[in-house]
């Protein structure tokens, strides 16, 4: 490709699926009891995480010399690795094997995701799903790609009572959760979630769901997905209706197929009367 900009985008999406053929899918229900330790309570990593994060920071700093790495297990060793985001430099946001406890488990979704931000902005994203070999491209004002083919959300309004998607209840504060409760029958199906970011915002993509509430926004979870949804026509906002900015430090994020779907999830689910 001449333009460099989508050599990038390619260059980065075999870097992920060459992360993924040499550190992560040959452990897959071969990890042993070494391979595996908790970094925080109820936290899990293990060496495959470590191994892909390791091959995919050096090689995204040779693909953009002076750029800065965000990843999830540098920023576990040390949390001032995240004020990386925040400064000028070029960044990229790592999170090397989202999904960690299924990986551990011998269970499926696990993926792969990176993004790269310049000045603030969110500027092109890619989640892999290793086992399937299927991998989601996004570039700002260029639209979302699965497997080079142009994916779109669904632009119709829909009634509530069609809507399917997933809480993410695990971090959600209680009052929050009674909400929920309170309003899931007006919800066509209220998912419990398959404890994989990356495969929650695929599914929106694909229109296999049609929203998602998370309360924890790790920017590595949530920022490559936030910008396929995006890029493909969905909505990514705060709880409260502003936009999302991952160097915020707040919580809470509704993510739907489109604005019209926000708002019926939003006053199903979230309302306060």
């Amino acid at each position: 490709m001449a333009d460099p900009e989508a050599r990038l985008v390619e260059e980065v999406g075999a870097l992920l699926r060459r992360a993924a053929a040499d550190a992560i899918l040959p452990l897959f229900r071969h990890l042993t009891v070494a391979d595996v330790a908790e970094k925080a309570p109820g936290e899990v990593v293990t060496v495959a995480d470590r191994r892909a994060e390791e091959l995919i920071a050096a090689e995204l700093r040779r693909l953009r010399p002076g750029s800065e790495v965000v990843g999830e297990e540098g920023v576990a060793d040390d949390p001032a690795v995240l004020d990386r985001l925040a400064g000028p430099a070029e960044v990229w946001l790592v999170d090397p094997l989202d999904g960690t406890a299924n990986f551990a488990a011998g269970r499926q979704p696990f993926a792969v995701m990176a993004a790269l931000r310049r000045g603030g902005r969110t500027e092109a994203a890619w989640i892999l799903d290793p086992m399937a070999d299927r991998l989601l491209v996004a570039t700002a004002g260029n639209g979302a790609y699965r497997d080079g083919e142009p994916v779109r959300t669904t632009a119709e309004p829909l009634a509530a009572g069609t809507l399917r998607g997933v809480v993410a209840t695990r971090f959600l504060p209680e009052e929050l959760r009674r909400r929920v409760a309170v309003g899931a029958d007006r919800i066509g199906a209220v998912l419990p979630g398959q404890h994989c970011a990356g495969q929650e915002y695929a599914d929106i993509v694909d229109n296999r769901q049609q929203f998602a509430i998370f309360w924890r926004t790790l920017p590595w979870d949530h920022v490559p997905g936030a910008l396929l949804v995006e890029a493909a026509g969905g909505v990514v906002r705060r709880l409260d209706g502003s936009p999302y900015d991952p160097t915020d430090g707040r919580a809470g994020l509704l993510v739907a197929v489109n604005g019209s779907v926000w708002d019926t999830v939003h006053a199903a689910l979230l309302a306060t009367s």
